[in-house]
């Protein structure tokens, strides 16, 4: 009997994502899903969670009765805790961070994505407010941080892949895309290819392969998402 479809929550996806930090990474978790994967971080993995806004070594997101509404991460409205050694510098010494070369990974949404690592996650519009989001910060930590992870619908509302041979939208970076979460796979990007690595529950890789823009290459291991 075939299992039952399940994409993954947005707090699946962001576990997926905490699963694949490095040792001592210095990590930027950009708005939307991947502000929750400091939820989904454990203490052995030593990780520095780095904020536009200049905290440095922040954690979870603060409980009730723990909220200090200076100290947030980038959606600038979830206040999160502070670890042991955690700092707080200016806005000019944390795009210092950004710029130097210094962030392992940075997390971000995107609408977009091509296997040769670029993506998209701005729009331009006529449109004085349409809710569809500005560059921000991500062009800074796209073109310095030392890989990109990103956390996305695998399609549009209308059904539409978001993965793509290139993409339509105005381009983010050019390249730096290592990994793609989406709400029914796992594509890791290498040498030009997405390899698809892992799977929601009940999703077959003809399933995804079918809405996506691009070919997959099936890993040797692929399997079944564990979160």
């Amino acid at each position: 009997m075939a299992e039952e479809k399940q994409p993954l929550t947005r707090d699946q996806m962001a576990a997926v994502l905490a699963q694949n930090m490095g040792y001592g990474w210095i990590v930027n978790l950009g708005i939307g899903i991947p502000t929750n994967v400091s939820n989904f971080l454990t203490p052995d993995q030593e990780i520095v969670l780095h904020s536009v806004y200049g905290v440095i070594g922040y954690g979870r997101l603060a409980g009730e009765g723990e909220e200090d509404p200076d100290i947030v991460n980038a959606s600038a409205t979830q206040p999160v805790t502070l670890n042991p050694g955690a700092s707080i510098v200016h806005h000019a010494d944390s795009f210092a961070v950004i710029r130097r070369g210094m962030i392992d990974v940075t997390c971000l949404g995107a609408y977009q994505v091509a296997p040769d690592g670029s993506f998209a996650n701005w729009k331009i519009t006529n449109e004085p407010w349409n809710n569809l989001g500005g560059i921000g910060g991500a062009m800074d930590l796209a073109s310095s941080a030392k890989q990109i992870y990103l956390a996305m619908d695998h399609t549009t509302r209308d059904g539409e892949p978001r993965l793509l041979e290139k993409c339509s939208l105005p381009v983010t970076a050019p390249s730096g895309v290592t990994l793609v979460v989406t709400n029914i796979a796992v594509v890791a990007i290498r040498n030009g290819k997405f390899i698809l690595e892992q799977h929601a529950p009940g999703y077959t890789a003809e399933e995804i392969q079918a809405v996506t823009g691009a070919p997959l290459e099936i890993s040797p291991d692929f399997r079944r998402v564990a979160v």
